[in-house]
């Protein structure tokens, strides 16, 4: 038998998907609350001459899921942006359940609105989870590449998931796909063998000028197996966190949310040139 944690957790995020799609929407966000990031004033510098998009994951926000890592970045000189995406209709603060095509049109338009705004002819994107795999649609399809100096992928679900397995229920529960194909289209997208998944990765996984990152924890219980995250490549680094530091428990939601060591990894990829060893101490960095 599993233990429970890994059970409780998967059931944890489908229960909470249900809840995003049947809740009031008088439950609102005010997704423009934060302050220090998305300034459009802020002009890149010499030392960081690309405006750094941050791309959030499924079920979550442009604001929430970025409360730490936007000032860590901003700390260091970047500017920072982040949109919200896939948002569907009468549900607020869940957002990446829309169809993942539609997301990326919206990632298209975003860039090029940071690119007018700063003046730098190419953007660096940082994503968690869907975040992190569905700028790859754009790079592929929508012609991003010319437009994306990197992907940074933190727990991307690049290869489509299992759930810890719970999607192989799904046969045993007629309707079921069907209504989450319906009314979360994201969520359907994901699954391990979907055609989204098959359309993505056919003919390789990358495109030609774009460097890719992946961080991954192989405690996540959200994409799996973790190595599914990988990406195969020559401009590609794949990075699991624990092989930098083993003491590092992070699972799926907390290396994107709050996990300063995968952060330095972060920093390390947007700027190589200058990258230091990510270990445990990074922490306190």
């Amino acid at each position: 038998m599993l233990p429970w944690k890994r059970v409780l957790r998967p059931l944890a995020a489908l229960l909470l998907t249900a809840a995003a799609v049947t809740f009031p929407a008088t439950a609102a966000h005010a997704a423009d609350s934060h302050s220090g990031w998305n300034d459009y004033d802020c002009k890149p510098s010499a030392a960081h001459p690309r405006p750094v998009v941050l791309v959030h994951g499924t079920l979550a926000n442009s604001v929430d899921n970025w409360l730490a890592l936007a000032p860590y970045l901003e700390d260091r000189g970047y500017c920072v942006f982040s949109l919200d995406y896939g948002q569907l209709p009468g549900v607020p603060f869940f957002h990446a359940l829309g169809p993942i095509d539609k997301s990326a049109e919206q990632l298209s338009a975003y860039v090029d609105k940071v690119l007018a705004a700063t003046g730098a002819a190419k953007a660096d994107l940082v994503g968690h989870s869907q975040g992190g795999m569905m700028p790859r649609y754009y790079l592929k399809f929508l012609g991003g590449a010319t437009k994306v100096n990197a992907l940074v992928g933190i727990a991307p679900n690049n290869h489509g998931t299992t759930l810890s397995g719970l999607t192989n229920l799904l046969p045993y529960f007629p309707g079921a796909e069907d209504l989450l194909t319906s009314a979360t289209p994201a969520l359907a997208q994901q699954i391990a063998g979907s055609d989204f998944m098959a359309k993505l990765n056919a003919g390789g996984d990358t495109v030609p000028g774009v460097r890719y990152t992946v961080i991954a924890t192989r405690y996540d219980e959200v994409v799996t197996p973790y190595q599914t995250q990988f990406l195969s490549g020559s401009a590609v680094k794949n990075v699991l966190i624990q092989d930098l530091c083993p003491l590092d428990l992070s699972e799926h939601a907390l290396i994107g949310l709050t996990d300063r060591i995968a952060f330095h990894e972060v920093a390390n990829s947007l700027d190589p040139a200058h990258a230091t060893a990510t270990t445990c101490a990074s922490v306190f960095s």
